[in-house]
């Protein structure tokens, strides 16, 4: 799955407010909650500055309860792009220590080798670059190309160079096919994908990771959390689309991935989503399986976790119900063993 290591639901202007031991809090608390929710293993696609890289290293010591995690830097956006600042004045900054922004910034595909290579040098386990713009965000509109394809190639090939993954935030259409041609190994969100675009992330058995639960909860709580009018508009024009190719990607035969953006929503409702994915299109068996087997694919985790077999982590749930006839049961994990030590237990013993 997806997730945002680090974040809550808070107001656009938080990160003027939240300190760097703000997100530190809220990720080990986040961490259980995942954890608790029967998510043994995640991805993270972008959050504070390395936090994830260190989250994860406390939870692989033991020192702190939480899933696996394959962590990312900040993601990777151009000037002025989805993960800038952008129309504020030109005196704003926000940095938790010299040249380290929430969103690392690069030009060129010089800048673009050298911010990937950085991001390694880190500790990182998967690369995040975003390719078109975005909803949660000042001044662009998804659909937008921002990278181009010379400089997510030069990502791509500089990632694998050196044996990670790399993931694109790509609403728009033109960069979803930049994004697949240029060899990105997921596409997330996906959202304005065309029969084109499908046809190469199958060609190129490129994974879709579409975040089709947050329609809901972003246009539902809009208020409550004082979301931009901007951003919900942006959101209103583009979850409707998303599910339908949601449906249609996966019914060509594109690789699906649960992926959910966890932390525009609250972290711990992330198998909330299943529900929308058996809505539009896939059994209970497929929904789980894109969170099992397919998300350790991607993550490059299939060797030890996503099945129940020989030589992987001893990871089980239990529900009170038959999740491949009510699948909705799997919002409500009982029972939680991580690696054959049990982190959770609500079934009462006759």
């Amino acid at each position: 799955m997806r997730a945002n290591a680090s974040s809550r639901p808070r107001l656009e202007d938080s990160r003027f407010k939240d300190t760097p031991f703000d997100s530190a809090i809220a990720g080990v608390v986040n961490a259980k909650r995942t954890l608790d929710a029967g998510f043994t293993s995640v991805r993270d696609v972008g959050s504070r500055p390395f936090l994830a890289v260190d989250l994860r290293n406390n939870v692989n010591a033991g020192f702190i309860p939480g899933p696996r995690i394959v962590a990312s830097g900040p993601g990777i956006s151009i000037t002025g792009g989805h993960g800038d600042l952008n129309n504020y004045s030109p005196q704003t900054r926000v940095m938790m220590f010299p040249e380290q922004r929430d969103f690392q910034i690069a030009d060129g595909p010089e800048q673009v080798r050298e911010t990937v290579r950085a991001q390694v040098k880190y500790g990182v386990d998967v690369i995040k670059i975003l390719a078109s713009g975005g909803v949660l965000s000042k001044g662009d509109q998804p659909g937008g190309p921002q990278y181009t394809y010379e400089e997510l190639k030069m990502a791509a090939e500089t990632a694998h160079q050196v044996g990670r993954k790399i993931a694109a935030h790509a609403h728009g259409t033109q960069s979803i096919k930049w994004a697949i041609q240029a060899g990105i190994d997921s596409i997330e969100h996906a959202s304005l994908v065309d029969d084109e675009g499908i046809q190469m992330a199958k060609a190129h058995e490129t994974y879709f990771v579409m975040d089709i639960y947050d329609d809901d909860y972003i246009l539902g709580k809009a208020k409550d959390f004082g979301i931009p009018q901007e951003f919900v508009d942006k959101e209103r024009t583009l979850g409707k689309l998303q599910r339908e190719n949601f449906q249609k990607a996966f019914q060509a035969g594109v690789k699906m991935a649960f992926g959910t953006d966890a932390g525009v929503y609250p972290h711990g409702d992330n198998a909330k989503q299943f529900h929308y994915m058996v809505m539009y299109g896939m059994t209970p068996a497929q929904a789980i399986q894109a969170a099992t087997w397919n998300a350790a694919d991607l993550i490059s985790r299939s060797n030890d976790v996503g099945s129940l077999t020989p030589g992987h982590y001893a990871d089980l749930i239990a529900v009170s119900d038959d999740p491949l006839q009510h699948v909705e049961v799997l919002e409500h994990v009982q029972f939680v063993m991580k690696g054959g030590a049990v982190v959770k237990e609500e079934i009462t013993r006759r």
